[in-house]
Parts: C-alpha cells; structure tokens; sequence
C-alpha cells in the first residue's frame, strides 16, 4: 500500500511540473485552434518563405532556411499535428523559436498577439485515453473578453520538438 501511495504521489508531482506556468503567451492559429507558446522562447516572428527541402525526411518538416548564417529547420506543425488544411497564405507565418539553444523554426496559419495569464487562467489539460501523444499539452488557458470566453492550448514547445520523432533537438542539454 505505502509504494502505491508513493507512486501516486510522485506521478501526482510530475503531473503539476507538466502544467503551465502563469505568464506572456504568444498565441497563434493552427486551423480553427488557438494554441500559446512561451513568449521566452519565441525569437522572432518571420513571413513564410519555402524551404530548402531535405532528403528523406517526415512531411511536417519542410527543410531548411538561411536565417543570418544560421542553418533552421522548419517544421510545420499543422502537419505534425494533423490539420486537416494545410494552405500557405499571406498569414502563414514562421514563429523562429530557441529550444534547448538551438534555433527552430515552427510553421502556423498566423499569430495573433502576447497575453498574460495568471495561474487562475490555466487549468489542467483533460486526460485523454487516446492514441493521441498529448505529452506536450501543459494546460489550458481561459482568456476572457468582455461577455466572450475563448480557450488556449498552452504547449511545451520545447518538448514537442525533442519528441523523438522529430529528432531535431537532443533532449540531454
């Protein structure tokens, strides 16, 4: 009974380390869903250019741009994330993000803007018993306007790009 307890009590642990910190989000648009990012981790905001494709490599990345010398891989993560349209517009935008010290870049249909949540704003994302890997989801923001009330998908960006299926980041920095 005590190493049951034990292991409820540290899964209960890494469960609140998964949720969401209160703080800027920068908020963009993947489909009809709107998703937030940790604003320290965004390094600018760049309109979509085409890639140089690589060889051989999944369809959710694009290839690769010249950003100032420095070689960034482009992932479109309306792909990876399995948008049912994938157009590029004049919206479409690439957010150029610094994970783990490496630079990124992540393809979405546009940004919107900066919002401050505080931890009454997030809840805990539901517990899904999908096949769907929702490892990177840390919390749902509640973000009221007037009589209106929208919900943001926060997500660990820096996890979702040191999934192993990307292979763009090494998770050991």
């Amino acid at each position: 009974m005590q190493a049951t307890n034990a292991n409820l009590s540290a899964d209960a642990s890494a469960h609140q380390q998964l949720l969401a910190d209160e703080g800027e989000y920068l908020t963009f648009r993947l489909g009809s869903e709107e998703y937030g990012i940790d604003i320290l981790r965004v390094q600018e905001i760049r309109s979509y250019e085409p890639p140089t494709r690589i060889a051989n490599s999944p369809p959710f990345i694009k290839g690769v741009v010249n950003l100032r010398g420095v070689i960034v891989p482009i992932v479109d993560l309306r792909i990876k994330l399995g948008c049912e349209t994938v157009e590029y517009t004049t919206f479409t935008v690439v957010i150029v993000l610094n994970v783990h010290g490496r630079v990124i870049g992540a393809v979405v249909d546009s940004v919107s803007d900066v919002i401050r949540l505080t931890s009454g704003d997030i809840k805990p994302s539901p517990e899904l018993n999908t096949a769907i890997d929702m490892s990177f989801i840390t919390g749902i923001g509640s973000i009221k306007s007037g009589d209106t009330e929208r919900m943001l998908i926060l997500v660990d960006i820096a996890s979702m790009m040191s999934s192993a299926e990307m292979g763009l980041i090494d998770t050991v920095r």
